[in-house]
């Protein structure tokens, strides 16, 4: 039976290539599409399981879209996403990645030069092509080209966003967990290792039953386009966006040597390969081995196997070759912070903005259930127009708050989200914002302006009492919008000199800061940081868990991070970033 993650992930699909058959991504059936891929994903039950009138009663499902959910369920697939991939190959949905080519742009293009590709766009903006085109000119040419090598995207070795990747595995994972005898499977690689950008996917299966069984249920999941090879032991697809997944087949006492070798880094596995040969000893993807009589030392976990090696198990996050070896040979790995480790979240949304997706006791709820002391309410102030709350609003939540005090054993902080404009202000006056018991205030438009100007207005905002925190720092999403620029040595004198933290936004669209500026700041021990999800719905504060891998990545270590402090010692840098 196709799981829920599959189903809502032929959705997700559905939304994206009706947003070029519409040519919009605001189109009634495009959000249709996404509202009911959100609802799959979430759901408790199979949906598999219900009927189409059953699939209508599920909050955020449409009559037209249960019935292609019952379609999918009954057929294994879609008819209407199979015709939208034969008429947009992912080649040609990598175009509207680029910033400035929407939809329409995308089908200009290609209808009147041909473009399917991101090299042909390239080509034709080589040619100034564009500019010929109505609507289009000789600025616009300028834009696409440096988005494109802002993004790094288009040429032969294609990467795939991590959002994308992780909820391809994600619904690999499922399916192959389902087959009888299979004891394991994860996944490794790039996205084992937290890559912003994932070239492949590579996944390992520990299974008791016949190795047969898993691969050909590898070869028919419901993601699958084309099948590039099929073992015993090894087989590997296409994905229907053009993602390449290969799976392993290994024994249950390889897994440790396996899990390693899959893992990488390239330059991390050699290390150990030497470290390995040094002691008389050879590691491969099987065990590792005594070199003279072939006697297996350690292969069953990762651990035994950096243990033999005399060093702590490093995290998938940090195998980079980039300096983890001396932290593991001293066992000083345990400075950075584990998922358990966070006591709050200082970036939480409610259905008061326009964007959010759940109420505030909702929201609450979940965060007592996590096990939080702390939570900061941050809807959007007013300066953002779609999404922002008036005074009135704010002051009407600021009185639910106060009453709800009374009822969660949870310190509830009012705060808000500010949006910094160009020149660096915020949203409200100094006296109104003096009300609030928390700042988080982040970038939300004007991405293209110069480095100084940039700079500027993110110092700005850290200088302003009202401000606790730099909510996504550089604005990007990743694969999609470029970051803005930004004199990293700048913001991080500032954000020393003023005490303002800067966020790692766990969103996987996000993942900001990114982890260059994490790392540039890890020298930095006046820098700290907030590990917040910036969650629109119940659902999205499960996502620490990225933030928290974004932190190990970036080698933050855990002191720094405010949201791991106990509740006094958080609301006392808090009080005091707020009185200057």
């Amino acid at each position: 039976m196709i799981g829920n993650g599959d189903i809502a992930t032929l959705l997700y699909e559905l939304a994206r290539l009706t947003t070029l058959e519409d040519g919009s991504p605001q189109s009634f059936r495009v959000r249709a599409y996404e509202k009911a891929a959100r609802a799959v994903e979430t759901a408790t039950e199979p949906v598999a399981e219900l009927s189409q009138s059953a699939l209508t009663k599920v909050g955020g499902i449409g009559s037209s879209t249960a019935k292609k959910i019952r379609e999918l369920a009954d057929s294994g697939s879609i008819a209407k996403l199979e015709a939208l991939r034969e008429r947009y190959p992912p080649a040609f949905v990598e175009i509207t990645r680029i910033p400035g080519v929407g939809p329409k742009t995308a089908l200009a293009v290609r209808e009147q030069l041909g473009v399917e590709t991101v090299e042909d766009l390239k080509a034709a903006l080589d040619a100034e092509k564009l500019r010929d085109i109505p609507g289009l000119g000789a600025r616009t040419e300028e834009n696409i080209r440096r988005s494109i090598e802002r993004l790094g995207i288009g040429g032969k070795d294609r990467r795939t966003p991590v959002i994308e990747a992780m909820r391809t595995a994600r619904d690999v994972l499922a399916a192959l967990r389902q087959v009888d005898g299979v004891e394991r499977v994860e996944y490794m690689g790039s996205l084992r290792r937290f890559r912003e950008t994932i070239g492949d996917i590579d996944i390992i299966a520990v299974t008791s039953g016949d190795a047969d069984t898993v691969m050909d249920r590898f070869v028919h999941l419901p993601v699958v386009r084309e099948v590039v090879a099929f073992g015993g032991r090894k087989s590997a697809i296409i994905s229907s966006s053009g993602l390449q997944i290969d799976l392993r087949v290994v024994e249950p006492h390889q897994f440790g040597a396996a899990a390693i070798y899959f893992t990488g880094s390239k330059a991390h596995n050699i290390v150990l390969r030497q470290m390995a040969i040094d002691r008389g000893w050879t590691l491969n993807e099987y065990a590792l081995s005594d070199a003279g009589t072939g006697e297996v030392i350690a292969s069953e976990t990762e651990e035994e196997v950096y243990g033999a090696l005399g060093l702590a198990w490093v995290p998938p996050t940090i195998r980079e070759d980039a300096g983890e070896f001396e932290l593991a040979a001293d066992d000083a790995l345990r400075a950075f912070a584990a998922e358990g480790d966070l006591r709050g979240d200082l970036h939480v949304h409610t259905d008061e903005s326009g964007d959010g997706r759940d109420s505030i006791t909702a929201m609450l709820d979940a965060c007592v259930e996590r096990g939080y002391a702390y939570v900061a309410i941050t809807d959007h102030g007013e300066d953002l127009a779609i999404n922002g709350l008036s005074r009135e609003r704010m002051l009407g939540q600021r009185s639910v708050i106060e009453a709800l005090r009374e009822r969660y054993d949870l310190e509830i902080l009012h705060g808000v989200e500010l949006n910094i404009g160009p020149e660096g202000t915020i949203d409200y006056d100094a006296g109104f914002l003096a009300g609030f018991d928390f700042g988080v205030a982040s970038v939300h438009s004007h991405f293209d302006l110069d480095a100084a100007t940039e700079t500027a207005r993110v110092i700005a905002a850290m200088e302003n009492p009202a401000v606790n925190v730099i909510g996504h720092l550089t604005g990007r999403m990743i694969g999609r919008r470029p970051g803005i620029e930004l004199d990293i040595g700048a913001v991080l004198d500032a954000a020393a000199r003023t005490g303002c933290a800067l966020e790692i936004n766990s969103h996987l669209d996000r993942l900001d800061a990114p982890a260059e500026v994490l790392r540039l700041a890890r020298e930095r021990e006046d820098v700290l940081f907030a590990i917040s999800t910036d969650a629109h719905e119940v659902a999205e504060l499960a996502n620490s868990r990225w933030g928290v891998l974004q932190a190990q990545r970036g080698w933050v270590p855990k002191d720094r991070i405010v949201n791991t402090w106990p509740a006094d010692r958080f609301l006392e840098w808090a009080a005091a970033k707020r009185m200057g």
